[in-house]
C-alpha cells in the first residue's frame, strides 16, 4: 500500500469522516459550539477556525492516504486556539507543549499501524517548531468513535499520564528525552512525507503492539 501524509488545509477538509468536517467540539467553547449547532453553522466555524490558526501559527494538522484515499487524520494546535480545554478537569495544558486534540483511523486501515505514523508526524512538526512536548487529553472510558482520543490509545504511542482523572487524564510525551522514540519517529515518518513519492518507492510497515488497533476518536 502507498502511503502519504499531507497538511491538513481548507483543500482536504472535505475529505475528513463526515462526522468531523463540521465538528466544533475543539474549535469553540461549549456555549459557542452548542449556539453555532443551533445555527447550523458548525461547518463554516470550522472553516473559519482552520483558516485563521493556518494564517496564524501555520500547519495545524495531518492527514493520511493510502492508495490515495484518506484513512486517518489527526488535528493539533497551541492551547490558546482550543476553547473547549478550559471545560476539561485536568486542564491547563503545560506551556511548553502543543495539543494533540483528535482524530481517528477509519475502520477499513484498523490494524496497520495509522495512529502511530499520524502521532510522529504530529509529533516531527512540534520539534521543528521548538516545543518541548505534545499533550492530550484523554477517555479513559472510550466506547466508540468521538471527539477524545481513547486514553489506551495515547499510553500505546508513548504518552504517559501527568495528571490523574477517572474519565479525562491529561498525557504528555517529552519529545527531548524520548531519543529511542524520536529515532523511530524520524525514520517512519521520512518514508512517508512528501519527498517521497508513494509511487515510487513502497514504505516498510510500521510494526505496532495490538492496542494500537483501536481507532482514535475525532
Amino acid at each position: 500500500m502507498a502511503r502519504r501524509l499531507e497538511p491538513l488545509t481548507l483543500a482536504n477538509l472535505g475529505e475528513l469522516p463526515v462526522a468531523c468536517r463540521g465538528c466544533v467540539f475543539w474549535e469553540l467553547d461549549p456555549v459557542a459550539a452548542k449556539q453555532a449547532d443551533r445555527n447550523g453553522d458548525t461547518g463554516l466555524e470550522k472553516e473559519a477556525w482552520l483558516s485563521q490558526l493556518l494564517l496564524d501559527w501555520g500547519t495545524a494538522g495531518v492527514v493520511l492516504y493510502v492508495d490515495d484515499e484518506p484513512a486517518g487524520f489527526a488535528v493539533y494546535a497551541p492551547a490558546t486556539y482550543l476553547p473547549r480545554i478550559q471545560a476539561f478537569p485536568t486542564a491547563p495544558v503545560s506551556p511548553d507543549a502543543v495539543v494533540l486534540a483528535t482524530g481517528r483511523i477509519l475502520p477499513r486501515y484498523l490494524g496497520l499501524g495509522l495512529g502511530k505514523i499520524l502521532v510522529q508526524a504530529v509529533a516531527k512538526d512540534v520539534l521543528k517548531r521548538g516545543f518541548r512536548a505534545v499533550e492530550a487529553f484523554g477517555d479513559s472510558r472510550w466506547d466508540g468513535p468521538g471527539c477524545v482520543w481513547p486514553t489506551e490509545f495515547l499510553r500505546a504511542v508513548g504518552f504517559g499520564v501527568v495528571r490523574e482523572h477517572p474519565r479525562n487524564p491529561r498525557l504528555r510525551l517529552d519529545l527531548r528525552s524520548a531519543v529511542t522514540w524520536r529515532s523511530e519517529m524520524e525514520a517512519a515518518v521520512e518514508r512517508l512525507m512528501g519527498a517521497i513519492r508513494p509511487e515510487h518507492s513502497t514504505p516498510k510497515p510500521v510494526t505496532v503492539r495490538d492496542a494500537l488497533t483501536r481507532t482514535p476518536s475525532s
